[in-house]
This record gives structure tokens, C-alpha cells and sequence, in this order.
């Protein structure tokens, strides 16, 4: 954590459910503020260590995402943009991965339920069991962070939006600084969906989805033009699973959502077949832990999507 900064604690109570300018913010902040936020995961503590598969059917929807927050940060302004330093993050031990029916790049071939329960060290962060499986390293990140959208009403958390939001972007771990366009006073800062571990593409819809405490710095950048959020990250993003190299396989054709699911899809027929697992366990492995990668959008009419599974979580 932050050594010898006055941190302050946003609690959980202070979680909603959808981006709305019009919500009565957590805390007002001056900028230079380092900030505890009370995470919970996705499903909104739905899921216990008691859950079964039948329990992903019963999923309250109306409760998906929550947020902590909003953040009024002083002097914020359209037009600028908020600087959240990532400082760190104290997960809680628990998490779960799941197939949800309608959910994921497979959406339309994995029409099951499925459900994994994953309980890993919180202190240590050792690679954590999947079943009999596999061990999957652990990266703590924060899938939500975004700001407040200009546009009234209340709008969805699901999608991401140009002020952030449900990025589920894996390197915006420890040490990471973001870079988020403000669209209304205050910009109205709100963080959650917080993830143990998570493949680039997210592609069966979950991570390992887990609550957690994030610590983050706020700053404030005026008259500063930017269109979307940017990262900096403060090293390699990739250490905790090259370490065994990886199996790739491809999808090539002139639509890159196709060449995706080709690639993900060759990848499950060889978890099956090379590991004897089931399909659906071989997909919820993926979204945790594999990593969807254009390799080339140039030489037209067709693109080469590859999906990189690390051996690592079988060494």
C-alpha cells in the first residue's frame, strides 16, 4: 500500500448499479487523493464457496457490476482528464468463473451452465487450482473503472464507454496509471469488477471473479485532449505466464470476430483431446487464463487472429 499517504476508505455500501451523473457522490477529493475502495465482485456477492451450477441460472441481473463510488474530485472539468495511479490491491481468497447461457464468444456452442469456484492464497497469491485441471498465476486487476458519461440517465455498466468503465483490461494491475476524459464536473470516479486473474478477451465472459480492496492515487490533468482512456504500465505485462511458453492456435478470414472464435475454438478441441478435459471446463480455463491476439489486419482480404494458452498452468 501507499507508504505514508492519508488514505482515505470508500466502503461498499456506496456501490451502484449503472453510470448516472446524477448520483450523490461517495467523497468529494481534492486532487493528489489516495483512496481505499471496498470492491465487490460482479455478481455482487451472489456467489458463495456454498454455490452449485444451479445457482448460475438464478444470477439476479439487475445487480450485475456494481460499483464503487462516484468520486467528485475537485476542479474536475469536461474537457480534462483524471490520472488514477494503481496502487495496489488485497484480494479476499475467494472467486468464481462461470459459462453463463447468452454470455461469451461461444455464447452460441456453450448453452450449459457451468460453474468453477476457485480459492487461492490472498496473501501469497500462488497460482491458483482449476479443478484437477491446472494452476492458473494470479494478476490482480480492476475489470471496471471509468467516469460518468455526459448523456443523461442511468446507463448500463456492461459495456465500456469512452470514459472507461467495464475496460476488463488485465494490465491495469499494480502499478499501472490510467488515463480517463472527463465529461462532467466532478468526473465522478467509480471502480469494481475486480478479477484474481484473467486471459486477454475475457472469451468465455467471466474472469476469475473475486472482491477486493483497491488502493489508487487521483490526479487531475486540465485542458488535456484525449478520446479514449490510455495506460502506462511499469514493466512487462506478461511475466506471471511466460515462463513455460505457449500453445497457439489461429483463426484466418476477412471477419476478425470469426477468425476469433476459429482460434478459441481449436484451442478447446485441444485442451479435450490433449488434456481430457470437458469442453466447458476447457473454456472457462481459457477466459482466465489465455490471451486472443491480432497477429496481422494488413494483408487483406483475410486477418490472423491467434489464441495464445500458456503452458504454465500445467507445469
Amino acid at each position: 500500500m501507499c507508504q505514508n499517504c492519508l488514505v482515505k476508505t470508500i466502503h461498499s455500501v456506496h456501490s451502484h448499479f449503472g453510470w448516472d451523473n446524477s448520483l450523490t457522490p461517495a467523497a468529494h477529493v481534492a486532487p493528489g487523493a489516495t483512496l481505499e475502495f471496498k470492491c465487490l465482485d460482479s455478481a455482487n456477492g451472489f456467489f458463495t464457496p456454498r454455490s452449485t451450477v444451479a445457482d448460475v441460472l438464478k444470477v439476479p441481473f439487475e445487480q450485475i457490476n456494481p460499483v464503487t463510488g462516484p468520486i467528485y474530485i475537485e476542479g474536475a472539468e469536461p474537457g480534462d482528464v483524471v490520472k488514477v495511479t494503481l496502487d495496489s490491491f488485497k484480494p479476499s481468497g475467494f472467486g468464481w468463473t462461470a459459462n453463463i447461457p447468452g454470455f461469451g464468444l461461444l455464447a452460441d456452442q456453450f448453452k450449459a451452465p457451468a460453474l468453477a469456484l476457485w480459492h487461492y492464497d490472498k496473501d501469497t497469491l500462488a497460482p491458483a487450482a482449476f479443478s484437477d485441471f491446472a494452476k492458473v498465476p494470479l494478476k490482480p486487476f480492476a475489470g471496471t473503472i471509468g467516469l460518468a458519461p455526459a448523456m443523461a440517465g442511468r446507463h448500463s455498466v456492461v459495456p465500456p464507454r469512452r470514459v472507461g468503465g467495464n475496460l476488463d483490461i488485465r494490465d491495469l494491475a499494480a502499478g499501472t496509471t490510467l488515463y480517463l476524459p472527463v465529461e462532467v464536473a466532478g468526473g465522478l470516479l467509480s471502480i469494481g469488477d475486480t478479477h484474481a486473474a484473467q486471459g486477454d478477451g475475457e472469451v468465455g465472459g467471466t474472469a476469475i471473479e473475486s472482491a477486493m480492496d483497491v488502493v489508487v492515487k487521483l490526479d487531475l490533468i486540465k485542458a488535456m485532449p484525449l478520446a479514449t482512456p490510455r495506460f502506462s504500465t511499469p514493466g512487462p505485462v506478461t511475466r506471471h505466464l511466460d515462463s513455460a511458453g505457449y500453445e497457439a492456435f489461429t483463426g484466418i478470414g476477412p471477419d476478425l470476430m470469426q477468425a476469433a472464435r476459429q482460434a478459441l475454438s481449436q484451442t478447446i478441441d485441444w485442451l479435450c483431446r490433449e488434456h481430457q478435459m470437458p469442453a466447458e471446463q476447457a473454456y472457462m480455463l481459457c477466459s482466465v487464463c489465455g490471451d486472443l491476439r491480432i497477429s496481422e489486419i494488413v494483408d487483406a482480404p483475410n486477418w490472423v487472429v491467434s489464441f495464445y494458452f500458456p503452458n504454465v498452468v500445467f507445469a
